[in-house]
């Protein structure tokens, strides 16, 4: 790949080059599992990026690739080691581990700083989101800026970057509270008491207030317990003239399903009515009565159409029935029969003041507003109404006890002092209303019970407001799901830990009309259809907007958040799917031409991209999604420099390398091209492809991508030599587009593997060019002798090479499981690229990563690894072309774990045929 642009010389990145790909996937997924102190528990935003992705993406984009530095490191040697040196930092950064290890980031900083001359930019956001990208940039040192449409996402962002440096070291102000602990508060920790102590104060007076509207359950042993569901099923009269019974609308009667502890609701008839008892732990639940198709009324049996039900709805006529009690008890959940107290008490008017607003009459991914719910306020019970508008006049009564307690222990009253007590009492009152709001997600009448797990679960399971049957309408007392206290628990967490180094800046402003001089931007913008945020922000928008008006008067000034101006493809709002993907598409161009219009030259710019589009057409399978972005990114300016697939999921998937198929997201690296850039044609491309594709190609495998993600990982290089062109004409003249670029840069992908079997020896080429057609199945031995000839081989050689067997007229190569677990190759006295590769695959299946390495420091003597390396890549690319699945996992184990095998191999004891010893010593050079 060229280190230079039509401008002149630029220092390529480190994400232009490699990345250790493979770490920085593992600790994504990983991340996944993590919720104790994680940022995402400040508050629900959909489709957030990894934090450790996030921290890699904006070290590499601002830290040289050695290869820019051949005046220190002259040979490749030098920029391997180096690049490994680099490497090792970032897979460091992004374990989770070592979130609160300040030597390592001020490590990473120093780094950022020598290759950014002593100044690196600021890092701008201008689709923050739930605000990973500035957070990271902000724990790196780094000047951050985060700006977004939506004011629930600036809220976030606030809470996250802005608010916690501003009070760093400060003590809290709640009495006592300083006097709780010896010496100093660091970082934002006298914030986070205080908020803990403000949160408790209010939980204690919700209690008082409305506490009575909660009461507990009587266990059956007579003793009482905190109830942590109510389980309600909505309900119908039955349409049958006949029956006119009241018919329960029920997805599951399970309450409970871990084993021994089974538990189910037991419905029972009685007149027009149907009761419910608990059975279990023996027998089973029935079928429940509602599903897609419709309902069944358990009175009649007769059924019942959805359509009738959605009637009823816009009636309002659905009702709600309890049908089980779950609470608390020793060591376990106690699911109880609904008695007439928890029925009646849950029966209050509905407050005068709920939040006002309306939901879309359609919108992507609702679903609720054809049974009758039409107001944000419809979505939830009176009783939940009512606790929820408590705890949120409660933020404001505590926001006014903060004021005064500020003052109370300042030293002096004049105007300034006033004004940083009202910036503090506005910070705290943030994240109690942040707490309160999180609530919301699992206080609502759209929360199911889980059974498998003994609980309620959020609304939000996915990115959409769906319709439910049966909920469970959770508690805000006590110290389960749904309770005010652990919301904020889990919210005081990450407040604690947030960073507080660096300048940060906040903005509600549209990516389209901001300004982007003197910044460098890494963000995750919309994609598409995926997410409609600002009216699923809207649910938790009502909620701040009444506790925090007074706090932000112009963030939350509108009665819902803004929509005129949201980047999404949405065919509701803009009169259908191609009129809506126009305006994304537009709008999505827009952006990112005002982004090259102030970009800094010496940096590339990042952007992850997650949308997942398939069509197919004549020339196959294709991402309609990845291809716009990338032609909205040529023609908005930029060069593409580097396309790395980001993987949440564990677990390795099947690519093909002409389909184009996305990881769970992609990053990008882009730079300005050139105002003058040269126009060329198809052959022209062609020529330039071939040039440098093959060089990028071992870059790539070299710094450890995983087989799967080559593919991928290698369009980057080959859309950087697409993209620096001004104009790309076909034979006809017309101009090239991404598609046409995509499938050539695949073809020349295919064609450079296979000429990497130039550099193998005799005996693997043939072995290659028979797998390439029988795999590891027979073949006849007519074949297999033209062919070794052609190769300058003998089959009779390859048989007693121990690669293949020759037997009564048939061919075949050995597989991996087929080979002897002893081989050394010291003593092999016809040793093979393909048998050594073969034996590595093996041991590493077999017996893991420190045999693998004691074989590799046996081989590294008689064969060239980097050439075996190159193998692993190339049998993984035949495997997944002939669809042979299990094979090419294999061979994708080997690619991805060879950093790791030859790290092992440096420590290795030497190889025994007698024994696979694990014993490690330092191996003498």
């Amino acid at each position: 790949m060229s280190t230079e642009t039509g401008t002149g010389g630029y220092r390529r990145k480190l994400i232009e080059v490699a990345l250790p790909l493979e770490e920085i996937n593992k600790q994504s997924a990983r991340e996944k599992s993590i919720r104790h102190g994680h940022p995402s528990t400040l508050h629900l935003w959909w489709a957030r990026r990894p934090l450790a992705a996030c921290r890699a993406v904006l070290f590499a984009q601002l830290v040289d690739d050695p290869s820019s530095h051949r005046d220190k490191f002259r040979s490749d040697e030098d920029v391997a080691l180096e690049r490994k040196r680099l490497f090792n930092i970032i897979e460091r950064l992004v374990d989770w581990d070592n979130i609160n290890d300040k030597a390592l980031y001020k490590q990473a900083y120093e780094e950022i700083l020598k290759s950014c001359d002593g100044n690196p930019p600021p890092i701008l956001d201008p689709f923050a989101g739930g605000g990973s990208i500035p957070l990271e940039a902000q724990r790196l040192g780094l000047e951050t800026h985060a700006s977004d449409l939506n004011p629930v996402a600036v809220l976030i962002n606030k809470a996250l970057i802005e608010i916690p440096p501003k009070w760093a070291g400060q003590p809290p102000v709640f009495p006592g509270a300083a006097e709780s602990r010896m010496g100093e508060w660091p970082g934002a920790s006298g914030l986070a008491e205080d908020v803990r102590r403000y949160g408790q104060w209010m939980c204690d007076e919700a209690e008082k207030r409305i506490g009575h509207l909660y009461p507990k359950a009587k266990l059956g042993d007579g003793t009482e317990g905190n109830v942590i569901a109510w389980i309600w099923a909505r309900t119908v009269t039955c349409p049958n003239p006949a029956c006119g019974g009241t018919m329960p609308l029920v997805r599951s009667f399970w309450l409970g399903k871990k084993k021994g502890k089974e538990r189910y609701v037991e419905p029972i008839v009685e007149g027009k009515r149907v009761r419910f008892e608990i059975r279990g732990p023996k027998g089973q639940a029935r079928e429940g009565t509602v599903g897609r198709t419709g309902a069944v009324c358990m009175i009649c049996n007769d059924p019942v159409p959805l359509t009738y039900i959605r009637d009823e709805g816009k009636a309002k006529r659905i009702g709600a029935q309890l049908m089980a009690v779950a609470a608390e008890g020793p060591r376990m959940r106690h699911y109880l029969p609904p008695t007439e107290e928890h029925e009646r008490v849950a029966y209050v008017p509905r407050p005068d003041d709920v939040p006002e607003g309306e939901l879309p009459e359609q919108a992507l991914g609702f679903r609720v507003q054809g049974y009758g719910m039409t107001a944000w306020a419809d979505l939830f019970t009176n009783r939940q109404l009512v606790g929820l508008t408590t705890f949120s006049d409660l933020v404001s009564d505590a926001r006014g006890r903060v004021l005064a307690d500020f003052l109370a222990v300042g030293l002096q009253h004049d105007d300034a002092a006033l004004s940083s007590a009202q910036a503090y009492a506005d910070s705290v009152a943030t994240y109690l209303a942040l707490g309160m709001s999180k609530i919301t997600d699992i206080s609502n009448t759209l929360c199911r019970w889980k059974p498998t797990m003994d609980q309620a679960i959020g609304m939000f399971g996915r990115q959409a407001i769906p319709m439910v049957w049966d909920y469970a309408e959770t508690q805000p007392f006590g110290s389960a799901a749904g309770a005010f206290l652990v919301s904020l628990t889990n919210l005081i967490k990450p407040l604690e830990a947030a960073p507080v180094s660096g300048a940060s800046e906040v903005r509600q402003i549209s990516a389209s009309s901001r300004s982007y001089d003197g910044v460098l931007v890494s963000t995750d913008p919309p994609y598409y259809d995926n997410v409609g945020y600002a009216d699923l922000s809207d649910f938790f928008y009502v909620w701040l907007r009444r506790s925090l008006r007074s706090a932000f008067p112009d963030l939350l000034g509108t009665m819902l958040t803004p929509k005129a101006d949201e980047l999404v493809a949405d065919p509701f709002r803009r009169g259908g799917r191609d009129e809506a993907n126009r305006f994304f598409e537009q709008g999505f161009q827009r952006v990112f031409e005002n982004v090259r219009a102030g970009a800094l030259n010496a940096y590339p710019m990042t952007v992850f991209y997650a949308f997942k589009q398939s069509e197919s057409d004549d020339g196959g399978e294709a991402s309609t999604g990845w291809e716009t972005l990338l032609e909205g990114m040529v023609r908005s300016g930029w060069t593409v420099t580097a396309t790395w697939p980001i993987r949440t999921e564990l677990g390795n998937r099947m690519r093909s390398f002409d389909s184009n198929a996305l990881a769970s997201s992609v990053v990008l690296a882009c730079r300005p091209r050139f105002e003058g850039a040269a126009k060329i044609d198809r052959r022209g491309l062609i020529n330039a492809l071939k040039a440098e594709l093959p060089d990028a190609l071992r870059d790539l495998q070299q710094g450890g991508i995983a087989p799967v993600d080559l593919a991928q990982a290698a369009i980057g290089p080959g859309m950087a030599v697409f993209s620096r062109y001004a104009r790309v004409t076909e034979s006809d003249g017309s101009p090239m587009g991404v598609r046409a670029a995509l499938v050539l840069i695949n073809q020349i992908l295919a064609e450079v593997l296979s000429e990497q079997e130039g550099d193998f020896d005799s005996d693997t080429r043939f072995c290659i060019k028979w797998f390439e057609t029988h795999g590891f199945d027979e073949g006849k031995f007519g074949q297999a002798e033209t062919l070794s000839k052609a190769m300058d081989t003998s089959v009779a050689g390859l048989d007693r090479s121990g690669v293949l067997k020759a037997r009564a007229g048939v061919v075949q190569l050995f597989s991996s499981s087929e080979l002897p677990a002893s081989y050394d190759p010291q003593a092999d006295d016809r040793i093979s690229v393909w048998e050594v590769v073969m034996h590595l695959a093996k041991r590493l299946d077999e017996q893991g990563i420190e045999a693998a390495g004691q074989l590799m420091a046996a081989a590294k003597r008689r064969i060239d690894l980097d050439t075996a390396k190159e193998l692993a890549y190339l049998l993984y690319s035949i495997c997944e072309r002939r669809n042979w699945a299990q094979t090419a996992l294999l061979f994708n184990g080997l690619g991805t774990a060879w950093p790791e095998i030859e790290k092992a191999s440096r420590y290795a004891a030497p190889i025994s045929n007698a024994q696979q010893t694990l014993d490690l010593t330092p191996e003498e050079d």
